[in-house]
Parts: structure tokens; C-alpha cells; sequence
């Protein structure tokens, strides 16, 4: 094979919701090859990374959303295992996921994703995966990769370092000549959502911390904690913990401890910010003087999974008289509609506007909405498609065509408008993005219906295994005993 390590790359990388209606198609996917590919990994140029025949198969990434199409599925899978086979002997190979893909009708898609490439690539070839911490870790999962490892930060500050992580252990161990390390993997059976384990915030930010440590220590390669994925009903959903090293003893007596605290902590988990029903939200933040004044709009967050056209919270704006008067401003971020969007083209900047907006796709908190208002602004956006902004009153809302996250200042002010003088911004979001988090004066996470609802035990959960806690809160204290997967 010459002197250069050959090491293959692909993934196909999503969030899915399996309680949003919305199906994830082809068109919702980045599909990357060749030197395309490779652009993902801007820390390649580093000393460590040299020396590498890198051989980028196929990488497909698409926004959270609903469950994949399963011919999308298998079309992106069959190239990569057709594109894995014509590749030629490998000496590694990196998995690129989320972690929480549910593809329609199937269950565990990452771990039947990996079983399949791992037979391709035969039991000796060192595989090392990398992961969202809000991804499941399914004992198959677990067996069939060397090397997994995940985030430690909510919001996902980290994400592009833990990947470097992934692909440097990947590098190091190769070269080493070591073979396969050790794997302690154990779930914990709790389900929270990422709103309330933000590592900003205690308990996660010690447990995380604590990762860290264990990391480092003489005889560990690498620790992580998913916290798991909340908005999917299978019964891989729930917490694990994988500690990979040569010393079995000390990695199984790592694995437990954080097991151990993840369960203890279990109740102690609080939402990022004071939640409450959005009247109650809006009402505070119009009787506060911190502006702008932030809600998050959660049940349809896009980022977690939402069909990004729920138009329930909208629907309840349009009845606030402060709002619909002028008296106070609002920006409301986001509705995925392309017809109406194109109603607004067709109107035309400065004309007056009449749309049913939203409840397309995801019509169960509410139907379409009826807007009326001026077009205030078109534009084209790279993700969102074209958008409009329709103004009701002091009211602005924003209108895609495509399914969009709002989490940056420019994604307003290319819109024309200025979060940091507007009364109430209310985004549909989790916890707040660095940007918004460090723009807002005040902020409150409003429990809003939609496919991502923080309230879990609304949401009819079947398949996942109980008992489970939020789910079963008197239940047992489970045996936390790792196990050292092949």
C-alpha cells in the first residue's frame, strides 16, 4: 500500500424528528464527494493529518427535520457501500453522523449503516466514529466502530474539534500498530431533551467536565456522554456512555461513574432559561424593559427536528393587541411556505398582502393562518430560499420557502430588519445560539406545540424501552454495569 495510510470518509448525517410530519428527501441533503467532501474538515492541514491518502467516499448532511424517505436512504447508503467496495484496501475509516437519523419504517439506520460498511471493510480495519451528543448509542452501534466519540458542548460549540478528535485518535492509533482498543459502553435509561442539558448549565456542565478529565488519564483514549435523542420513539433512544482505552479495568470503572452521575443527576436537569405557555412569555416580555426581549419558540424548532411551518405561535401573535397595533414591535423567526411566499412576490415590496401561512405540513397544532399585512421586504437566502417578511401592525414575520434556522444577526438584517431594537424577537429555537444568546437583554423558553415539544410526556412515546425516566419517574434504580462490546 506504499507509505501513506489510506483512510476512507462518508456519513449520512441527520436529526430526525419522528413526531414531525415532515419527511426528509434528497433535496433536504448536502451530498458531498470527492474534494467537496473533504472541505469539511478544515483542521486537515495540520502536522498530524499529514502523510494521509485521504479517499472521500460520499457525505449527505441535511438540517434536523422529520424521518428520511426510506428510497433516499437507500439510494445514499448503496453509493457508499458501491463507492466503499471500489475504494481498494483501507488502513482506517471514519463514520461522519449525527447520530439520531430514523429513516420511515426502519429502526437504528446509523448502526445498520455501520454493520454494513464494517463487512465491507472486513474486522481488522479500524473504524472511528464522530457524533452529536443529542445521537443514540445502540449496543450494534457500539460494536460495530472502534472509536466513537461526541461533542461536549450544548450548543455545539465543539462540533468541527470533536471531529478532529474522531479522525486524529483514528490517525494515531493506525500508526501506533496497537490494533482495536477496549470499548466500556453502557446506556442509562433517561431521555431529556438538549433544552434542558445544555453543558452551559449545571448538571451537565460538571458531568462534561468530568469527560474531559477521564479522557486524559493514562490508559483511556477517548470518553464521551450522549445524552440522546428525545424527539424519535425508538428503542435505542436514551443515554450512553462509551469509554475506549487499553486498560479495561480502568475504562469500565469510568464508563460506571459517569453512568452513575448521569442517573443521579437525572432530576436535576433544568430548562436553559424561566419557561412558561407563550402568553405567558409574551406577556413578560412586553411588561419588561430589557430589549430586545427573546422567546424561543421551541415546539417547531428546525435545528431539533421541527417541520418549520407550524403556525400555532403565529396564529397567537396576530391576537396580541400591543403587537397588532404597533404599539410594541415583534420580529416572529420563522414559517416554511412557499406558497405564500410566492403570494408576496407576487404582491410586491410595499403592497398589501393576504396569505394562509403555515399548518401545511405540520397542521396539528393549527391550521393555516390567516396573515394580513404589507410586504415589508423579498429576498434570496441560501438555505431559506426566498423569503418574505410580511409587517402586521409592529409584528414581522418572516416567511421561507424553504425550511430555515434563525440563529445569526445577518439572517435578519439581510431581511431589512434590526433584532437589537425590536421589542420582542421570538425565534423558533431551543436554547439560544452564541449570537442570539449574546444579543438578547432578557430571555424566556416558551413550551409551544410542534413536533419537537419540550413536553416529552405529550408527545405518546411507544417504542422506546421502559421503564424510562422522564417517563417512569418512580421507576427502579437500574444496574449500571458496563460492558466491554467486541
Amino acid at each position: 500500500m506504499g507509505m501513506n495510510l489510506r483512510i476512507g470518509i462518508a456519513g449520512i448525517a441527520i436529526e430526525s424528528s419522528t413526531f414531525s410530519p415532515h419527511r426528509a428527501g434528497l433535496a433536504d441533503f448536502d451530498v458531498r464527494r470527492g474534494d467537496r467532501l473533504m472541505e469539511r474538515y478544515e483542521f486537515l492541514g495540520k502536522d498530524w493529518a499529514q502523510g494521509i491518502e485521504w479517499v472521500p467516499l460520499v457525505h449527505a448532511r441535511s438540517l434536523p427535520g422529520g424521518a428520511v424517505l426510506p428510497e433516499v436512504y437507500d439510494d445514499l447508503s448503496a453509493e457508499i457501500i458501491t463507492r466503499l467496495e471500489a475504494a481498494g484496501p483501507l488502513d482506517g475509516f471514519f463514520f461522519d453522523i449525527h447520530g439520531a437519523m430514523s429513516v420511515v419504517g426502519r429502526q437504528d439506520a446509523e448502526a445498520d449503516l455501520a454493520t454494513r460498511i464494517r463487512s465491507v471493510l472486513g474486522p481488522d480495519v479500524l473504524v472511528s466514529a464522530s457524533m452529536d451528543l443529542h445521537g443514540n448509542v445502540s449496543r450494534e452501534l457500539g460494536t460495530a466502530v472502534d472509536l466513537i466519540t461526541c461533542y461536549r458542548m450544548a450548543p455545539h460549540e465543539d462540533a468541527m474539534e470533536s471531529r478532529e478528535r474522531a479522525l486524529r485518535n483514528l490517525v494515531e492509533r493506525v500508526r501506533s500498530g496497537k490494533g482495536k482498543p477496549g470499548k466500556a459502553w453502557v446506556q442509562v435509561p433517561v431521555l431529556l431533551p438538549g433544552e434542558k442539558t445544555s453543558t452551559r448549565l449545571e448538571p451537565a456542565k460538571s458531568i462534561y467536565r468530568r469527560v474531559a478529565e477521564i479522557a486524559e488519564e493514562a490508559g483511556v483514549l477517548d470518553a464521551a456522554v450522549w445524552v440522546g435523542y428525545a424527539w424519535a420513539d425508538e428503542p435505542r433512544c436514551r443515554a450512553a456512555v462509551v469509554v475506549t482505552g487499553d486498560d479495561h479495568e480502568l475504562i469500565t470503572t469510568r464508563a460506571a461513574e459517569l453512568a452513575q452521575a448521569y442517573w443521579d443527576a437525572r432530576d436535576n436537569f433544568e430548562f436553559v432559561a424561566p419557561t412558561g405557555t407563550l402568553a405567558e412569555c409574551v406577556k413578560a416580555g412586553l411588561a419588561s424593559s430589557a430589549r430586545p426581549f427573546l422567546i424561543s419558540d421551541s415546539g417547531d424548532n428546525p435545528t431539533a427536528g421541527g417541520a418549520g411551518d407550524t403556525s400555532w405561535t403565529l396564529g397567537q401573535l396576530l391576537t396580541v393587541e400591543e403587537l397588532t397595533s404597533g404599539k410594541a414591535t415583534a420580529i416572529h423567526a420563522s414559517i416554511t411556505d412557499p406558497d405564500a411566499v410566492a403570494a408576496c412576490v407576487a404582491a410586491g415590496v410595499g403592497n398589501e398582502v393576504h396569505v394562509s401561512a403555515g399548518g401545511k405540513v405540520d397542521s396539528g397544532p393549527a391550521g393555516p393562518v390567516a396573515l394580513s399585512g404589507t410586504v415589508f421586504s423579498l429576498s434570496e437566502d441560501p438555505v431559506g430560499g426566498t423569503v418574505a417578511v410580511v409587517k402586521a401592525g409592529g409584528l414581522h414575520s418572516i416567511l421561507t420557502s424553504r425550511r430555515k434556522p434563525y440563529h445569526h444577526l445577518a439572517d435578519f438584517t439581510l431581511l431589512g430588519l434590526d433584532p437589537a431594537t425590536t421589542d420582542l424577537v421570538i425565534v423558533k429555537i431551543g436554547y439560544l445560539e452564541p449570537e442570539l444568546y449574546n444579543l438578547a437583554a432578557d430571555w424566556l423558553l416558551a413550551l409551544t406545540p410542534g413536533g419537537v415539544d419540550q413536553d416529552l410526556l405529550r408527545l405518546g412515546h411507544h417504542s422506546v424501552l421502559r421503564p424510562l425516566y422522564p417517563f417512569d419517574p418512580t421507576m427502579p434504580t437500574p444496574t449500571l454495569q458496563p460492558e466491554l462490546l467486541p
